[in-house]
């Protein structure tokens, strides 16, 4: 089964914290998990978020919807990147969350799990057409 680990600061500020981390450390300590990841089979995709300042929110609670530029004052939690594995139970993706790296006083990883297309109406024509897509680019 696919597993989402999210990873969450609890404010704009906590990245402030880690500015006296060399980036290089950084990398490596990140890198080093990535690779525990890789070897273990269990690493499907991982990608890091820029800075907050750079993002929008599209808000669809008007016609037209609304677009308001980052950050987001009356957000409270920051949605920072992400790691997808493929695990066999969410006891195996809570022990990676675990093992996370640049971890501590506010930072949170959310772990959700990702239905598989099987899990879906075979007979939909959406789900059919995507599963047309998926093999098509050889993600099935």
């Amino acid at each position: 089964m696919k597993y989402m680990l999210i990873m969450r600061q609890t404010s704009a500020d906590v990245w402030d914290g880690l500015g006296e981390i060399d980036f290089g450390t950084m990398l490596e300590t990140v890198g080093k998990f990535n690779e525990e990841l890789i070897q273990a089979g269990v690493l499907v995709a991982a990608e890091g978020l820029s800075d907050v300042s750079e993002g929008v929110v599209v808000d669809y609670s008007s016609e037209p919807p609304v677009v308001t530029d980052g950050p987001y004052g009356e957000t409270k939690e920051l949605f920072n990147g992400f790691y997808l594995i493929d695990v066999p139970t969410i006891d195996d993706a809570i022990g990676w969350a675990k093992r996370m790296p640049l971890t501590g006083p506010g930072f949170k990883t959310e772990i959700r799990r990702v239905p598989s297309i099987d899990e879906f109406p075979q007979d939909n024509e959406w789900i059919k057409k995507e599963r047309a897509w998926r093999e098509a680019t050889g993600q099935l």
